[in-house]
């Protein structure tokens, strides 16, 4: 028997779901260890060995592939604690990196600061040397400006350069010797050149994601050795895949060639997931929710495929590299409650994480965390948390939200529970609009897709927000990024700036061009080891109308470039803008521009056919379980509510709210407004079954 394995180290707990090739599907959560998240790693795999009644050796050794997803450079660009990183850079622009694009972000704030640049000033080098647009060199490189520069940086015990020239992407020549002169003077240290990660137009896009490659890199090159050699040393002897922020997944080798692009690998699981589990509803189309521990993630699926970016910032720092539409905040179970200057109540960002956690967890904890109000209004029994391995302390939970928000706020302890649920409800929604309304969706057209532990014991309030009538909570909801994880498949992203009006196209100089991506794509597709069957190459323009600053990417058809055809091409354009900006300018005869030309190389994989659910036989009271006291925020009082074992419901099986519907990894609260229904696939499907009040 051999096992696909997918994992998602979280800042709390590090999620793991196994797919055998018999279709048998195995979840588990354990607690992270951010010390060094691949002890959790480990930890996990010993108990899901015994899940399936394996020895741990030969366990490992029936894994054929583990996909891994990691927050390691997110965390370290978070808590600012990467690599010591210098720039080199072209003389005269070497402030660029803290001048940004020169606007500013909040106009009327006067107290508003910059963020502060990765790189310090007087690590940020100038070097003599200068390309014009077209690559062309205006002035020679000065290679003793690179030497005099290595000393510098290695006085200051620099640990990752960057290295990014004006116009290099025109011309890597100059990038090219600066690297390699200081890959020879400096071999211990990570070097991250812009023509290797980002050969594009837009200097501070391009300078700001190198040195965001070369931050991270020793980050995520330390962490990748020691997850190789532990679990070398366990026995695993198959194949580690590391999920990327575009939703693919990657060799080690190749992800240490731009480990900036997975600074979102955590959550980039969970779209693909999503997708599979609503195939059948919202012509492919949903909003994914996944509330952990920390973070509170948001995403859009279109079409079954995920939404993508070909840019955004990581706290205010800027990257350049496709990845998912994803909105994080800090709205977790283990978000923290605290009393503003105000006088207002607060829920994060802030985290307790998974040490101490929570006061309820009884490891220490004092601060009283959005999991604690959970308790104290009775949708987790703390006999039963997490399948009964971790005794929840209701007591310390009622003393921390007692002495940090009741008496402060003058409320019973139930009116600051109650309090605390509502708020982070409201900054969840509010981070699902970041992905829906700012694109020009309506959320309430889409079936919400929650994830995460904690996601689906708010499902139904942050869907009362939105307006949003149809819920679906998947089998595997706790797991969801590490389901996603082992349904994504390889994926590498190229990208090659080519500035021409599509009216003034040279289609053989433009087929040329995509022919060295195409090379480039196949070539690192056959290391991987994906057979030609299995390939498949998608090219896309960045195009915009003529003068305008922003593009709108659209996919073109490889036979309409070799024809020299791109009428379906700018139609599609003009469709795409007009949905975006609201207008479009194609009737007026606006000429078009090609930016860049981009090509996406994917490697299908083997993915698990999901199981399915028997349909319902008798009556729905074989899961029934008991009843506990639970606050349903309609009424804004505590009734007695039915508790359904998820494990004895079947396909078909009707549950109307209030209720709750308890999974090992976690519970399903259905309020009054909401039934549930669950589906061939064992989701629960939450539908709105009152008139909402105008």
């Amino acid at each position: 028997m051999a096992f696909k394995l997918g994992i998602d180290v979280g800042g709390t707990f590090t999620d793991l779901f196994l797919w055998s090739s018999d279709g048998r599907i195995e979840t588990h959560k354990t607690l992270s260890t951010p010390a060094d998240p691949s002890i959790g790693l480990v930890d996990g795999l010993r108990a899901l060995a015994e899940r399936v009644g394996m020895e741990h050796g030969a366990f490992l050794r029936s894994i054929s592939a583990i996909v891994h997803g990691t927050t390691v450079t997110t965390n370290a660009t978070l808590t600012r604690n990467g690599a010591t990183t210098g720039l080199f850079t072209t003389e005269g622009v070497r402030d660029a990196l803290e001048m940004r694009r020169g606007i500013r972000e909040a106009q009327y704030d006067n107290r508003y600061q910059n963020v502060t640049p990765l790189v310090p000033r007087a690590l940020r080098l100038p070097v003599k040397g200068r390309l014009d647009r077209d690559g062309t060199e205006l002035t020679a490189l000065d290679l003793d400006d690179v030497r005099r520069g290595v000393e510098t940086m290695k006085q200051a015990g620099v640990g990752a350069v960057a290295v990014c020239f004006m116009n290099s992407f025109a011309n890597p020549a100059h990038e090219r010797a600066a690297a390699e002169l200081v890959r020879a003077a400096m071999p211990d240290a990570y070097v991250s050149a812009s023509t290797e990660v980002l050969p594009t137009v837009r200097f501070y896009n391009r300078v700001s994601t190198t040195v965001m490659n070369a931050y991270v890199g020793p980050i995520l090159k330390g962490y990748l050795d020691r997850l190789t050699k532990r679990l070398a040393e366990v026995g695993f002897g198959g194949v580690l895949l590391i999920m990327q922020s575009s939703g693919g997944v990657a060799l080690p080798t190749v992800t240490m060639g731009r480990p900036a692009a997975t600074l979102l690998s955590g959550p980039a699981g969970a779209p693909a997931a999503a997708a599979a589990y609503t195939k059948d509803i919202g012509n492919g189309d949903c909003v994914v929710v996944d509330m952990g521990g920390t973070s509170f993630d948001a995403s859009l699926v279109r079409g079954g495929e995920a939404a993508m970016r070909n840019e955004g910032d990581i706290e205010r720092l800027r990257i350049a590299l496709p990845m998912l539409e994803i909105t994080t905040i800090g709205a977790g179970g283990g978000s923290i409650a605290w009393i503003d200057e105000g006088g207002l109540l607060r829920m994060g960002p802030q985290s307790a994480g998974a040490m101490p956690g929570p006061a309820c967890y009884g490891r220490g904890g004092e601060k009283p965390c959005v999991t604690d109000a959970n308790v104290v209004l009775g949708y987790l029994d703390p006999h039963n948390f997490a399948g009964g391995r971790l005794t929840l302390d209701v007591e310390a939970a009622k003393r921390a939200i007692t002495e940090r928000v009741a008496k402060p706020l003058g409320l019973s302890l139930q009116q600051a529970a109650a309090g605390m649920y509502r708020v982070v409800n409201a900054n969840m929604a509010h981070g699902v609009r970041e992905v829906t309304v700012r694109r020009g969706i309506d959320p309430r057209e889409l079936p919400l897709v929650v994830a995460g532990g904690a996601g689906p014991l708010h499902a139904c309030m942050i869907a009362e927000e939105l307006e949003i009538e149809n819920i679906v909570v998947p089998p595997t909801a706790s797991v969801l990024c590490a389901t996603g994880m082992v349904l994504s498949d390889l994926r590498h992203d190229f990208a090659r700036s080519y500035m021409r009006r599509l009216s003034r196209l040279d289609f053989k100089e433009l087929n040329a061009l995509l022919a060295e991506l195409e090379a480039e794509a196949e070539a690192q597709l056959h290391a991987e080891g994906v057979a030609p069957t299995q390939r498949r190459l998608e090219p896309a323009f960045d195009l915009r109308y003529l003068k305008q600053y922003h593009e709108v990417t659209v996919p073109v058809a490889r036979a309409d470039i070799a024809k020299g055809e791109l009428s379906a091409t700018t139609s599609a354009f003009h469709a795409e803008h007009n949905r975006l900006y609201g207008y479009d300018l194609g009737k007026e005869g606006t000429d078009i521009e090609l930016i860049t030309v981009r090509l996406k190389a994917v490697g299908t994989t083997d993915k698990p056919v999901l199981p399915r659910v028997p349909p319902a036989e008798g009556e729905i009271k074989r899961a029934l379980s008991g009843a506990r006291r639970a606050f349903v925020p309609e009424d804004n009082d505590f009734e007695l509510t039915p508790i359904y074992q998820a494990s004895m419901l079947m396909a078909g099986d009707h549950i109307p709210g209030p209720a709750l519907i308890e999974r090992v990894d976690t519970t399903i609260v259905v309020t009054r407004s909401f039934s549930a229904t669950i589906d061939a696939l064992g989701s629960a499907r939450l539908t709105r079954n009152l008139t909402r009040k105008v």
